[in-house]
């Protein structure tokens, strides 16, 4: 169970004794073996009172590190943190919101909030939560920005035109992740609802149904480091003319590519070519294969299954150059790694009902080389192909 900070907490965090003890506990190493160790200097420095608290925002500063590119000197929270858009990402969408007045009417801790008031002309941040409110105004004010902030409910406007932005809670009090859009706190069509005629995005989990938000006039998945962050939901005059998905892959430094639904979906089904590909997840999530697909002159194993198949890899990819490939069985597979003398084994499956951990366990690869296994279906035959690994240059 994570700490549950006060007022009180924030306003000793911010205080001149707490920040030297928040600033003496960043130094502690704060691993599971130092973690008595680690009390006692805190309590220590900070008293017994405020110990919980100043131990607690060491642990999240750490952890916010990964994540949030200016944190240092934060207030944060775990529930808060968890839900924290990575700085790319949200730079990625305050690209859309240069020069607009801005409304965060979920602000949290301040963490989306501060990026988009460095591009926005005006910028306002609401929530219900006191306590992450106050430490929204102590973030704020660490990472040089200056935000109005208010107490209000984002069901109950306090704005007229400006860009509402938005990141529903997508957890229920014990904790629990909710998917569909009327579970969420806000639910979605009542925030929507809420603010009639104003452009408005919203950030959700990837694996939202996007079936379930009709009045979505562009929905974008976005990925950064091969992980699927987020979809966002753009409406108005934030979307793009003609474009209701969009898949977008980020780097550090900012967009790699995108792909949208209003690009060819001219991909054929084909027989297994040199190599397959895996698209990122963001165009899987987006249901933009077969525009991949065109785009790089590829085709697809199975028009149900995302593998794809072609002689030349796209760049900037991770793909597997075919070794061999037949019908999979788990005897026929056991044999095929002992041709090829293969003993680590990395299993890719798609489309099949296969536990790859548990199917390496079976197989117990004991070769010297090194290889790839993907598992999928083209019709109703389970295939396997023995692959080599290749990280293809961008």
């Amino acid at each position: 169970m994570s700490y549950r900070f006060s007022l009180a907490d924030v306003a000793y965090l911010r205080s001149e004794a707490g920040r030297a003890a928040s600033a003496a506990a960043d130094r502690l190493p704060l691993t599971p073996a130092s973690r008595l160790a680690d009390v006692r200097a805190v309590r220590q420095e900070a008293g017994a009172e405020h110990a919980a608290a100043v131990l607690e925002t060491a642990v999240l500063r750490r952890r916010a590190a990964v994540r949030l590119e200016s944190a240092e000197g934060w207030l944060l929270t775990d529930a808060a943190l968890q839900q924290a858009t990575a700085t790319p990402v949200a730079r990625h969408r305050a690209s859309r919101l240069v020069g607009r007045d801005v409304h965060d009417v979920t602000c949290s801790i301040g963490a989306d909030l501060i990026v988009v008031a460095k591009v926005a002309r005006r910028t306002i941040g609401s929530d219900m939560d006191e306590v992450r409110l106050a430490m929204a105004r102590h973030n704020c004010a660490v990472a040089g920005v200056s935000p109005a902030l208010v107490r209000a409910d984002a069901l109950h406007p306090v704005t007229r035109d400006a860009v509402v932005v938005a990141d529903p809670a997508r957890r229920d009090e014990a904790g629990r992740r909710q998917w569909r859009p009327r579970d969420l706190a806000p639910p979605l069509d009542d925030l929507v609802a809420a603010h009639p005629g104003r452009d408005v995005v919203v950030k959700c989990a990837p694996g939202l149904d996007m079936a379930a938000v009709p009045w979505a006039d562009e929905i974008e998945v976005v990925s950064l480091g091969g992980q699927v962050r987020e979809a966002a939901l753009w409406t108005g005059g934030l979307a793009t003319s003609g474009v209701r998905r969009r898949a977008t892959v980020l780097g550090t430094d900012g967009p790699l590519w995108t792909i949208t639904d209003a690009e060819s979906d001219d991909c054929p089904v084909r027989e297994p070519g040199e190599w397959l590909i895996d698209p990122d997840g963001a165009v899987v999530r987006a249901g933009l294969v077969r525009q991949y697909a065109a785009r790089h002159g590829l085709g697809q194993l199975d028009p149900r299954i995302a593998y794809l198949t072609g002689d030349t890899p796209p760049p900037g990819v991770r793909a597997f150059r075919v070794l061999e490939r037949g019908r999979y069985t788990e005897k026929a597979l056991r044999q095929t790694l002992r041709r090829h003398d293969v003993g680590r084994l990395e299993i890719l499956a798609r489309g099949v009902d296969v536990d790859p951990d548990a199917l390496r366990r079976r197989l117990r690869p004991s070769g010297v080389n090194e290889a790839s296994v993907v598992l999928t279906r083209i019709g109703s035959a389970p295939m396997a192909f023995l692959c080599t690994s290749h990280r293809i240059p961008a």
